[in-house]
């Protein structure tokens, strides 16, 4: 047994033999390695992908999607990829495409496309508060920036016009100022469907004068369109302007102050059930 043992020792104390072993334990571990990653590179998984091209707002339904078998690696590294088909198809809750985006036929599916089709507005006048109403501004495709802005996106309104030296003025009149729709000249959502079309007018919801504790931008903004020489600009953000909006207000007094010497006070005149006509202390404008 001790002959055994001694010739064990002087085995392994030998430096080629502690080299061969080492050469051998390494050829071992890039074996196992190699056939680990090989694994991983030809491992597949099923992927939903459009059938058809789904637009903006549309549910997505079973007979709109299929799978597809890809490798594991495209989807590790695509973290908001969406792999399974329970994601997209809920009989309790819905699934739409978003606004402002849609899934061509034969792509495949991302969790910033799909929305609870619960959480959608139906119209531009849903979810809107008490004492706001719709402001409509002219646009094209030039101050879109080329279609570029989309409903649920937060821009400035700047002013540009000439003052009566002939300088001109160029500031920003409203800040974080969401868009609620955009339509064409025909008063379609240019993001509900599959066909292009150009802008035309975006739409915003802003106080009135019945809104309590908020300025009339509507009258303001009204006013606004109505000077000779008058320019509203829309000016887009970055995604966190709008993903961490501000409070939607007047960002200058100065324009402001402009636009109201513009406007008129005139009386509010109502109607009484007697048939006479009261005025009231309340105040609305028109232009001169």
């Amino acid at each position: 047994m001790g002959n055994i043992v001694t010739t064990i020792k002087r085995f392994l104390s030998n430096k080629n033999t502690i080299t061969i072993l080492g050469v051998l334990l390494g050829i071992v571990v890039l074996y196992i390695g190699y056939n680990y990653r090989v694994d991983q590179a030809v491992e597949t998984v099923m992927v939903p992908y459009a059938k058809q091209t789904i637009t903006a707002t549309s549910e997505i339904t079973q007979d709109m999607i299929s799978t597809v078998e890809v490798l594991n690696s495209f989807v590790s590294s695509r973290e908001n990829l969406i792999v399974q088909t329970g994601q997209l198809i809920n009989t309790t809750n819905p699934m739409c495409v978003t606004y402002g985006t849609s899934v061509p036929s034969g792509g495949f599916f991302y969790s910033e496309q799909v929305v609870s089709c619960n959480s959608m507005p139906n119209s531009i006048l849903d979810d809107m508060p008490d004492g706001y109403t719709t402001f409509s501004m002219s646009v094209d495709i030039h101050s879109t920036y080329g279609n570029s802005m989309y409903p649920g996106d937060y821009i400035d309104l700047y002013v540009r016009m000439s003052n009566y030296d002939g300088k001109i003025i160029f500031g920003k009149l409203i800040e974080s100022i969401e868009i609620r729709d955009v339509r064409d000249n025909q008063g379609v959502s240019v993001f509900l469907t599959s066909t292009a079309r150009e802008p035309a007018e975006l739409l915003f919801a802003v106080p009135t004068a019945e809104a309590e504790g908020e300025k009339d931008l509507f009258w303001l903004l009204n006013i606004a369109t109505e000077i000779n020489g008058l320019e509203l600009v829309p000016v887009p953000k970055n995604a966190s302007y709008s993903m961490n909006p501000g409070e939607t207000q007047v960002s200058s007094n100065y324009l402001e102050r402009i636009i109201r010497d513009y406007a008129q006070t005139i009386p509010d005149e109502t109607t009484n059930n007697s048939g006479t006509i009261d005025n009231n202390t309340n105040n609305n404008t028109t232009t001169e």
